[in-house]
């Protein structure tokens, strides 16, 4: 009976199933919880500076705290998956987030805030919902797997488009306090509770399956894989602190300008509502086109659309900016997921995976301070934007390197 039954499942439960198109719908949903970690701090900035007493540098920090702590605890959930399988450490993940979530809310200063936000939303919550779910997706498709992993990554900026205008309508209504301990009941209960329909482990072929553009043995990129690596990771921190700077501090631009956070909140969210349109396309993308050159069209465009913010400031070219950047940039992250799937060895896809969505978050959380420290030195956001620029400008260079690289290796071949 027990044969039977496992059988059974093992035949159910394969690549391109209907199977793995509903655990794909469940983390879908799983994503856009955990996102909130990664969010609402943009939102709740001016309350928190203002209740604190604190300068915009310090209390950016807590967003930059979260962020590494995102990108450090992927690895270290990515591990656990690894052993016990995507469910142990997303039931923990949903406990944590939950806690962080009312612990920041009962904090006496910056400092608990920030812990709070470190450990238990970053470390140890959000973490879980990221890097984790994105290379687990990778694994139950082959079949266009650019858009499975893409509808995947899309998780985390549409709760990206949903969270901010529902936090800032309850941090009017009742305070962030208390916005923040409704937010952690509601993650527990539905992250924990989804976490239980994710037993199933990934498909044994799966570990040894060869990728689709190079053998497991093969040089990526022509280079050793631990160079490659570096210049994925290095690649992955500079789009990353580019991209910090309107998603952190749009809320806070908005409020300098005059136009008051809440509209703010409202470019945040449609910033990240293009993100997900952003996103899917990108992952059709990548399905035609391979992820590298997917990679170095998002650098260009996230480029191009961050230009755009230093001569435009009215309140109706800050909306269409925020929406073109949104579509610009939204399929960058993805994209490195799908390099490491198609230039690096199968089996050691989830922790390389996890390696350079570390860096990414590490981008964020450095991209997301500096912006602020550096309009505490300069009292203005243009020093800021034109720093993002910069390390938009070291992205679009690695990518336009590797891509070099690998079609000079094919004219050699060929």
């Amino acid at each position: 009976m027990d044969s039977t039954t496992s059988s059974h499942a093992a035949g159910r439960h394969q690549v391109d199933s209907s199977y793995a198109a509903m655990r794909l719908f469940i983390t879908l949903i799983l994503m856009i919880v955990g996102a909130s970690g990664m969010y609402v701090m943009a939102v709740v900035l001016p309350a928190v500076q203002a209740e604190f007493g604190v300068d915009r540098g310090l209390a950016s920090l807590p967003y930059t705290l979260t962020m590494l702590g995102v990108g450090a605890g992927g690895m270290l959930m990515g591990r656990m998956a690894d052993k016990r399988g995507i469910m142990t450490p997303l039931m923990l993940g949903g406990a944590c987030l939950g806690g962080g979530f009312i612990a920041a809310a009962l904090a006496p200063n910056i400092w608990v805030f920030m812990a709070a936000h470190c450990i238990l939303i970053g470390l140890l919550g959000t973490s879980a919902t990221f890097s984790p779910l994105v290379a687990d997706t990778s694994m139950w498709f082959l079949k266009r797997r650019g858009i499975a992993v893409a509808v995947c990554a899309s998780g985390n900026y549409l709760g990206g488009a949903i969270w901010p205008p529902i936090v800032q309508h309850f941090v009017d209504a009742v305070g962030w306090r208390q916005t923040y301990i409704g937010l952690g009941l509601i993650c527990a209960a539905v992250m924990c509770s989804l976490a239980l329909l994710m037993r199933a482990r990934p498909p044994a072929q799966m570990a040894t399956a060869g990728t689709a553009r190079v053998a497991a043995g093969d040089r990526p990129f022509g280079l050793s894989v631990n160079a490659a690596q570096l210049l994925l990771c290095v690649a992955g921190i500079a789009c990353c602190v580019a991209m910090a700077m309107p998603q952190v501090h749009i809320v806070a631009y908005c409020g300098d300008l005059g136009y008051g956070p809440a509209r703010g909140a409202q470019m945040l969210s449609l910033m990240l509502a293009c993100g997900v349109v952003s996103r899917l396309v990108s992952g059709a993308i990548c399905d035609r086109i391979g992820g590298l050159r997917t990679l170095l069209l998002g650098s260009f465009l996230q480029g191009t659309s961050l230009l755009l913010f230093l001569p435009f400031d009215s309140l109706a070219s800050l909306y269409v900016i925020s929406a073109l950047f949104g579509l610009f940039q939204g399929g960058i992250v993805p994209s490195y997921a799908i390099i490491v799937r198609e230039y690096f060895p199968a089996a050691e896809a989830g922790q390389r995976v996890g390696a350079v969505i570390m860096t990414t978050m590490f981008g964020m959380a450095i991209g997301g301070w500096m912006s602020g420290k550096i309009f505490d030195l300069t009292g203005s956001y243009h020093a800021a934007f034109a720093n993002g620029i910069g390390w938009n400008l070291l992205n679009f260079a690695i990518a336009f390197l590797l891509l070099t690289r690998v079609r000079g290796m094919r004219m050699k071949a060929a």
